[in-house]
């Protein structure tokens, strides 16, 4: 991975006009926002913007500048290339592999803006020639990079594939992912490279503001269908084998942006697992879970599952409840779950929703840490969160008594805490025999 570069100066704020059109305002420097705080960001928060990333205009939302001097935050209300005209706030959506470190910064024209749908919402500038972010790798793994991701080759062996499995469910099922979601691990699955998915669960127990595949809140419309029927052992098996023994360093995951809670179907995965493990002891077996149901867990740690990926949105009990809305479980059976796979001396990661703003928040920081340091995972993965930030603070009653530490000095600490914790984006390898 090339050397991370940053700017020298802060870049320029960027808006879009009444077109659409995004332009820079060289007069005012770019801001960035953690929960309601505006500020310049630090020279070493940005780096530029990832290849394949997206711009996104925020409506009913007004651009917040810095003026070079004071750095006091400024409202832009009007076009200045033509007075009266509207503009409105540009975020980044940043590629895989990448966590944000300040959302954009914004004023909403009302009290009830139109609600953002579900992506993050990372501050962006312009200067010599190139967008700039706040963001940092944090991952290295190129597996959801944009430079692999040649769309007529996926297209051509992902139709391939359909035509030659008409019978297998689980593949026609990806094969929507893959052509009409664009899901980047569908993608890899049929390209027969790094991470494939295993979407199992039609159900949840949880029903989370943040959900993709099925959302109840009345927010916006979910961004892809959820999976509607249970896969068999045997259709499971059949993806991934094939997998297995194709993919270099290869990874199957149960627990998809398409489904629900893959435990609610421990029965089915625990067979499969068996059937994988009866032809291939190579590859990592891994789930993506709640967590929910450490029994559960603990049955398929027995059948011979390598990782269990736990997501969460905070280590504090009622701002979890609050966000996951769980039915029949709580954040203690969550813990449970990560020290029952720590006893089968299996990997866990925690799959932990940044939001600056939030996850910084002294508070919820100390939780976090206190919960690495009871639990002992070994990976944290630092997901950017996928909602409107001010909805999130809201439904969360965010009220922070201490402003944010900063997300990179957040990170910088819980690595000097806890100098065994990895760190990273996606599942990782683990080498394979289990």
């Amino acid at each position: 991975m090339a050397r991370t570069t940053h700017p020298k100066t802060i870049p320029h704020m960027v808006y879009a006009n009444a077109d659409g059109e995004i332009l820079d305002l060289p007069d005012l420097g770019m801001a960035g926002r953690a929960a309601g705080q505006m500020r310049v960001p630090e020279l070493f928060e940005l780096i530029p913007l990832p290849e394949g990333s997206e711009l996104f205009v925020l409506p009913d939302r007004l651009p917040v500048g810095t003026d070079p001097e004071t750095g006091e935050p400024l409202v832009v209300e009007e076009d200045p290339d033509n007075p009266g005209a509207q503009v409105r706030a540009v975020a980044a959506f940043i590629s895989p592999a990448h966590t944000g470190v300040l959302t954009a910064a914004y004023e909403p024209v009302s009290a009830m803006p139109q609600m953002l749908p579900l992506f993050a919402y990372t501050a962006v500038g312009w200067l010599n020639g190139r967008f700039w972010t706040a963001a940092f790798r944090s991952d290295p793994d190129e597996r959801q990079d944009v430079r692999h991701l040649d769309l007529k080759a996926i297209c051509r062996r992902t139709r391939a594939s359909l035509r030659r499995h008409p019978e297998n469910r689980l593949i026609q099922h990806l094969g929507t992912c893959s052509l009409t979601y664009g899901c980047p691990a569908a993608r890899n699955y049929f390209m027969g490279r790094w991470e494939a998915p295993l979407p199992t669960s039609p159900a949840c127990n949880a029903d989370c503001l943040g959900c993709i595949s099925l959302q109840t809140s009345g927010c916006c419309p979910s961004t892809q269908q959820r999976i509607g029927f249970v896969p068999t052992p045997d259709e499971i098996a059949d993806v991934a084998v094939a997998h297995i023994k194709k993919a270099e360093r290869p990874v199957v995951s149960f627990g998809q942006g398409c489904e629900g809670e893959p435990l609610l179907q421990a029965k089915t995965i625990e067979k499969a697992i068996h059937l994988i493990r009866r032809q291939t002891a190579a590859g990592t077996i891994n789930l993506n879970s709640n967590a929910s149901m450490p029994d559960r867990v603990e049955r398929l740690a027995h059948a011979r599952l390598d990782s269990i990926r736990v997501s969460m949105s905070s280590a504090r009990p009622a701002t979890y409840s609050r966000y996951y809305r769980p039915k029949g479980y709580s954040f203690e059976d969550v813990k449970e779950s990560i020290r029952v796979m720590k006893r089968a001396g299996r990997f866990v990661s925690i799959n932990y929703f940044i939001l600056p703003g939030f996850t910084d928040d002294p508070e919820e920081s100390a939780a976090f840490f206190d919960l690495v340091e009871t639990c002992r995972p070994d990976l944290i993965q630092l997901r950017n969160l996928n909602m409107d930030p001010d909805w999130y603070f809201a439904e969360m009653q965010h009220e922070p008594r201490q402003e944010p530490i900063g997300i990179m000095q957040w990170h910088a600490r819980l690595r000097a805490a806890f100098p065994w914790l990895r760190y990273g984006y996606f599942n990782p390898y683990l080498g394979g025999n289990s």
